[in-house]
């Protein structure tokens, strides 16, 4: 299997669905570790390492929210959040802080394991090839590497997913992605996904970079990033 090995952290404080996620993801092959407190997941993240997070937003100590905080201040593992509230302010939120995607409860299980499996395989070295590679944008520069973003020669801080989706969006200058390859290519998903998501980091995405955000609106269609001069222009 792709993820012999690989382990993933449940951090639930409801027995029940704390159960029904581990299961389903050892019969998928990963290697599961458990929390039922913020406090305890910030310990097994610090000594035990995990290769990914499923998050509860809900919890009776330190909240989800804080608990994605304090662990995107020393590490980048990729974090799955789970949310029983459909408003979309949590979501960003949620986003804001460093998750890397969310699923609204009650959840089908195996869409659970399907958006594992994909923001596993997008955060493997496979990619590490372009580690080289930057890319000037008018004020915007992106450096793959070192993945880090500047405007204007200071640096900007982005979660994961949304450098990912800026990185995906400069990388195909000039071209139109719907939200679908776009979900497809950040997040790795091979299946008809929420594409709320996308709108979501890209909000962030245009707020974090305010004018030097090159991000258009196609209405209908998707994003594509605007010749560097009408970079601030967007829809």
């Amino acid at each position: 299997m792709a993820n012999q090995g690989q382990s993933v952290l449940v951090v639930e404080d409801e027995s029940s669905i704390a159960s029904f996620v581990a299961l389903y993801l050892k019969n998928a092959g990963y290697r599961i570790q458990a929390a039922g407190t913020g406090r305890e997941a910030l310990e097994r993240v610090a000594s035990e390492k995990p290769d990914l997070i499923v998050l509860d937003l809900m919890l009776p100590d330190i909240d989800g929210l804080e608990v994605c905080r304090r662990v995107r201040q020393s590490s980048d593992v990729p974090i799955l959040m789970l949310t029983a509230r459909d408003e979309d302010v949590d979501k960003i939120i949620g986003l804001e802080v460093g998750a890397d995607d969310y699923l609204t409860k009650p959840f089908n299980p195996r869409e659970l394991v399907a958006r594992v499996k994909s923001i596993l395989r997008r955060s493997v070295p496979e990619r590490r090839e372009v580690q080289t590679k930057q890319i000037k944008h008018g004020d915007l520069e992106i450096d793959v590497g070192r993945r880090e973003v500047l405007v204007a020669g200071k640096e900007v801080q982005l979660a994961p997913k949304e450098f990912d989706l800026l990185w995906e969006l400069l990388d195909h200058k000039g071209l139109v992605l719907t939200r679908d390859q776009l979900l497809e290519r950040v997040w790795g998903y091979t299946f008809a996904g929420d594409t709320r998501t996308v709108d979501v980091h890209v909000r962030q995405l245009r707020r974090k970079l305010g004018e030097a955000s090159p991000i258009v609106t196609v209405w209908g269609v998707g994003y594509k990033v605007a010749a560097a001069r009408d970079a601030a222009v967007k829809a």
